[in-house]
């Protein structure tokens, strides 16, 4: 049944397998080529069932192993043919048991939220130091420049959504919602001096962030609580989200929508940043629902929107990152290879295994299966921004040009 499959599904590349008897199959032609070898004789069907997540259970369980070639290289195979059979019974109907099954799998209550968010969240501080930069940003980078590092890609996004939220006055009331460990929020406080509201669900984000606003002086504009979204009281002159949306589910885009809208100032200003995906809506793969982001969802554009407009905002501005995350996903992946004994001393091989696959599996999804980052700006007026973009460049720019000369001034000293 595998073989059959997999002879149907791989077009592009060459996979070798070896089945648990020895013997060896070979599908398609050219192109990435990697040679996997299966263990234990129920393998083979219980990944024809349900492959979606029993290869990634496989490889963390040692049912799975990469015999030539990487596990990036065989995900490469594997996810770039997907398209071809996406049509077909079997997935057509995986896909749609999945979609009957989301509004459970996203009850995102403020209960169950916290929850989910501790899932991840709360893993070891110590394993984020391994493969993000110093400031800790876990979201899509944005590669302004070619072969830029990822600590200057990463000072770019947050630049690219500071210029976006158009910090023209000092002391504006910004409301950072899904703050992490605070590095996106302490960078407004300090450049363009906003007073600064972060909320988290995960205990170990909010006691990084408030350490670092003490220790860099700002805590008296850059404040971080342990809040819901919906517990926030307002009003605010700015309100900003990065790679929180994914979490929220379908069901509450109303409520989030109608609670940035109640915050928000008559002239205010919101931006969002999320994961999207291109095809339409869908269902989250259950590998990463189960193992990774529990609750959490990819919108499709259509899903988003829709809600924005029956809670009365306007869009101003669109913005699609493409590869930007496949690009800083690539980067995650190889500082973690690097740091795969300290990884295993936290916690053991199954689970580097498991942060190697979610790594590797999301960098192909972005190159090869209809993933994007959106940045959807959001105001209650149509009037309350200029009616051109250029502010936006110019202030980009005017902050890279500053952040420049910070660096050449500190390297000198």
């Amino acid at each position: 049944m595998l073989g059959h499959y997999l002879s149907r599904l791989v077009k592009q590349g060459t996979l070798t397998v070896i089945w648990p008897d020895g013997s060896t199959g070979v599908y398609g032609t050219g192109g990435t080529k990697a040679t996997v070898r299966l263990h234990g004789r129920l393998t083979p069907l219980a990944l024809r069932l349900r492959p979606q997540l029993v290869v990634g259970e496989a490889y963390m369980d040692g049912r799975l192993t990469i015999e030539q070639g990487s596990l990036p290289d065989v995900l490469e195979i594997l996810i770039s043919n997907m398209g071809a059979l996406r049509a077909s019974r079997r997935l057509w109907f995986g896909r749609r048991w999945r979609m009957l099954w989301r509004p459970i799998a996203q009850f995102n209550r403020a209960r169950q939220a916290r929850k989910n968010v501790a899932h991840h969240y709360d893993l070891s501080g110590a394993l984020y130091d391994l493969f993000l930069d110093a400031d800790r940003q876990y979201s899509c980078a944005y590669f302004s420049e070619p072969k830029i590092t990822l600590e200057a890609a990463q000072a770019a996004k947050k630049r690219h959504i500071a210029a976006k939220l158009k910090l023209d006055r000092p002391n504006l009331k910004v409301l950072d919602i899904g703050s992490g460990w605070g590095g996106l929020g302490l960078d407004l406080a300090r450049d363009a001096k906003a007073d600064v509201f972060g909320i988290t669900l995960s205990t170990e984000q909010l006691a990084l962030a408030n350490r670092r606003a003490a220790a860099a002086d700002l805590s008296d504009r850059c404040r971080f609580a342990n809040l819901d979204y919906r517990e926030v009281r307002g009003p605010f002159d700015r309100i900003v989200s990065v790679g929180m949306f994914e979490h929220v589910g379908v069901k509450y885009y109303d409520v989030f929508f109608g609670k940035l809208r109640q915050l928000l100032v008559p002239d205010g200003t919101a931006l969002l940043h999320t994961i999207g995906r291109t095809d339409g809506p869908g269902a989250t793969n259950p590998w990463i629902a189960k193992y990774i982001f529990p609750g959490g969802y990819t919108p499709a554009l259509s899903e988003v929107t829709a809600s924005i407009e029956r809670c009365g905002l306007y869009v101003t501005d669109v913005e699609i990152l493409r590869l930007h995350y496949a690009e800083t996903l690539k980067e995650w992946r190889i500082r973690f290879r690097k740091n795969w004994a300290k990884a295993a001393a936290i916690y053991d091989e199954r689970f580097c295994r498991m942060w190697e696959f979610y790594l590797a599996c999301s960098e192909m999804t972005f190159r090869y299966d209809h993933l994007v980052v959106f940045q959807i700006q959001l105001a209650k007026r149509v009037d309350a921004l200029p009616v051109v973009r250029d502010y936006m460049m110019d202030a980009e720019r005017g902050t890279r040009t500053g952040a420049q000369r910070g660096t050449q001034a500190h390297e000198a000293a």
